[in-house]
């Protein structure tokens, strides 16, 4: 069943989204070893630190069922992806694709990932239908207006992120 050596699933999971949740135990149910590769951009402004997105992936990955969490680690990085992937001896990238919009953008990525390191593959997952039009943007977004996120992340996230918009709208506890 887990013919396929170690793969990253990277992302800036900020923050992890129920979607998110479902790509890495999907992934993981395909893989040898999965690795959740949270990026760490200095010129992207994130609502969580890397220390903050890797520990709440460790929660929520922790309480996967069966057995998938024993094969999954999550490491911050913040070099080139395919720089990672060689790191971390793995040989595969995950990614989530989902809707069309996105098949642009992952294509010219898989493509460049390819011509940086040829040893590399890229493998899609499509979004579960209930999932697919979740993004990390549009959560943030309905939580600063007010509305309600706790479809589209786990319970703990929707509370660190309900506290992180309180302390950013001058409302913290």
């Amino acid at each position: 069943m887990n013919a396929l050596g170690t793969a990253i699933y990277p992302g800036t999971f900020d923050p992890l989204t129920n979607g998110h949740v479902d790509i890495i135990s999907r992934a993981a149910k395909v893989v040898g070893s999965l690795i959740v590769g949270v990026a760490v951009n200095v010129e992207k402004i994130t609502m969580f630190t890397a220390d903050e997105r890797v520990a709440m992936l460790e929660n929520e990955i922790s309480a996967l069922d069966g057995g998938l969490a024993g094969r999954i680690s999550v490491k911050p990085f913040e070099n080139l992806l395919v720089d990672f992937v060689e790191r971390e001896d793995a040989s595969i990238i995950i990614r989530g694709l989902r809707a069309v919009s996105d098949f642009e953008y992952e294509f010219q990525m898989a493509a460049m990932n390819a011509r940086l390191n040829s040893q590399v593959e890229t493998l899609f997952l499509m979004a579960s239908d209930k999932h697919q039009f979740i993004s990390s943007r549009f959560v943030k977004e309905i939580g600063r207006l007010g509305g309600d996120i706790g479809h589209f992340v786990p319970a703990d996230v929707k509370k660190k992120l309900d506290q992180r918009i309180a302390e950013k709208s001058g409302g913290g506890k």
